[in-house]
């Protein structure tokens, strides 16, 4: 066989075997976008919300509903943070492989245990999830384990894939052991000190910290700071030994402004989820940058105090 020959025949045998489809993934917040695309590089995705957004109050848009319904699988938070507009986005996608129950449907509470669950719910206590808090995504030992279960579920949709999808997880276990470990050696630095905050997003990751809250600029989950609150907080003799006022980058700004104003404490913004530009472009790196952020605040609460 001359050479021409042989090269043909090769490409004769490439173009036989057929190209492998994308998985389609519609993620429902940045966190697990990011996740599947360590797992899945070349996966086409399609997330609902972006770090600048509320994830509990999306509106359930054609364009969505469109990629729900083509999707593989959609991989969401749970614990109720997309009940307001999740079920009726996959009411009207009607995609069958992507509903309670199917392969299809990933949520990342249900691999976590969860801080604060309550037996008993209802709207006196504001915006409360009964499952717990929702937002684990910033849990440093707890986020492997999502990650591992996601990994065996995409695994099982796409078998072929599962091997390589496997060997991707175990890659990046090993990265995030080696970055908790250097955060776990930051956090001795860090323990006993405490936070002004709005909402449960930093929860995980200031307790497993060790820092506190000092307070909440919302008079109860979900209901927006209030004047009266704010000025009740004024009172609250734990602001004395707060580091710094911590909110998300969607949050209003204005509330924790005005507490500022009227303390001294400094503002720190940081992203509440995954961006799309370093250094937050990563989980880890949203992690390592939020740790960085916090440092920054207690430096400078230490020089103050000095």
């Amino acid at each position: 066989m001359t050479l021409r020959n042989a090269v043909a025949a090769m490409l004769l045998i490439v173009t036989a075997v057929p190209a492998q489809a994308q998985l389609r993934v519609f993620a429902c917040e940045p966190e697990w976008a990011a996740l599947v695309r360590v797992l899945v590089p070349d996966a086409e995705l399609t997330t609902a919300t972006s770090h600048l957004q509320d994830p509990h109050y999306i509106e359930a848009r054609p364009s969505l509903i469109a990629a729900v319904r083509r999707a593989d699988i959609a991989v969401c938070t749970g614990a109720s943070l997309e009940a307001g507009w999740l079920p009726m986005l996959l009411q009207r996608a009607s995609n069958p492989d992507i509903q309670a129950g199917r392969a299809g449907l990933f949520f990342a509470a249900d691999h976590a245990q969860l801080h604060a669950p309550h037996d008993h719910v209802d709207r006196s206590m504001g915006d409360v999830h009964p499952e717990g808090n929702p937002h684990v995504h910033l849990s440093p030992d707890q986020l492997p384990e999502i990650a591992r279960a996601l990994a065996k579920r995409l695994g099982e949709i796409e078998p072929q894939r599962a091997a390589a999808i496997q060997g991707r997880y175990i890659r990046w276990r090993g990265d995030w052991n080696g970055l908790r470990a250097e955060w776990q050696a930051r956090a001795e630095a860090l323990r006993g000190q405490s936070l002004v905050v709005q909402h449960s997003n930093f929860g995980y990751l200031l307790r497993w910290l060790g820092v506190e809250k000092a307070a909440d600029l919302e008079p109860k989950p979900g209901l927006p700071p209030s004047a009266s609150h704010l000025s009740n907080l004024l009172a609250n003799q734990e602001l004395e030994d707060a580091n710094a006022i911590l909110i998300a980058s969607y949050q209003d700004p204005q509330p924790a402004e005005w507490l500022a104003e009227q303390t001294g404490l400094p503002v720190v913004v940081v992203p509440g989820t995954v961006t799309g530009e370093a250094p937050a472009d990563t989980l880890s790196g949203l992690i390592s940058e939020i740790i960085r952020q916090v440092e920054s605040a207690a430096a400078g609460a230490s020089h103050d105090g000095v």
